[in-house]
């Protein structure tokens, strides 16, 4: 068993105190309860945070990289347990070698109706992941954190709505929307962000366009 890292405490309790911009705010009485799991390690490459690339042919997020999660059952008593099975359904990850650090408040997602919240954890006894579920994922992925600070991994994606926001290009993944906010900003505020061109603005690619749309009508 490894001890947590002290760069992902100041990142835990970071991502705790975290402001929440207004329109990611949950508004009242609205909203799917959802969760999903932040999970970092010490991989063969350096510290990394564990991503999945979601299945064209599924109805949440497809084709999307994003953290495992789904939403929260009335079974599993709140968004840990959530978060943990289904990045166990999704990756084949043992829950037993994970220590969950803390949670980041819930964040409103309003093209799906959801409230996330993200569950940060640290693997400290990792163990084989694969696309454990593959109806819904593709692939799984161990992101090295340096690949992801790494300014040339780095750029701004312009949606057809106007809205551009932060993204990496990574293992052959485009990650936007969501996820990268969310990594976006705990690298950041955890200290770990390097300097990076935000001037460099692309357009969001069609066939991206086209799933996000085909997810939005299909919800």
């Amino acid at each position: 068993m490894t001890e947590v890292p002290a760069w992902l405490e100041k990142l835990a309790a970071q991502a705790a105190r975290t402001d929440v911009p207004a329109r990611l705010r949950p508004p009242a009485g609205r909203g799917r309860a959802a969760a999903v799991l932040m999970l970092f390690g010490e991989g063969p490459l350096g510290p990394d945070v564990l991503l999945i690339q979601r299945s064209t042919r599924g109805r949440r997020h497809a084709g999307q990289p994003a953290f495992p999660g789904g939403g929260i059952d009335p079974d599993d008593g709140g968004p840990v347990e959530a978060a943990l099975r289904e990045a166990e359904e999704e990756t084949g990850v043992d829950p037993s070698g994970v220590r969950v650090l803390g949670t980041m408040p819930e964040l409103y997602l309003g093209h799906s109706d959801n409230r996330v919240t993200p569950v940060v954890a640290w693997w400290h006894e990792p163990c084989a992941v694969h696309a454990a579920s593959p109806d819904e994922v593709d692939s799984v992925e161990r992101v090295p954190i340096d690949e992801l600070v790494d300014p040339a991994n780095r750029l701004s994606l312009r949606h057809p709505s106007g809205f551009t926001g932060p993204a990496f290009r990574v293992r052959g993944m485009l990650v936007w929307g969501f996820t990268a906010m969310v990594l976006d900003k705990v690298l950041r505020e955890g200290g770990l962000e390097r300097p990076w061109d935000a001037g460099r603005v692309e357009d969001l690619p069609p066939e991206d366009v086209y799933l996000a749309a085909r997810r939005s009508s299909a919800e």
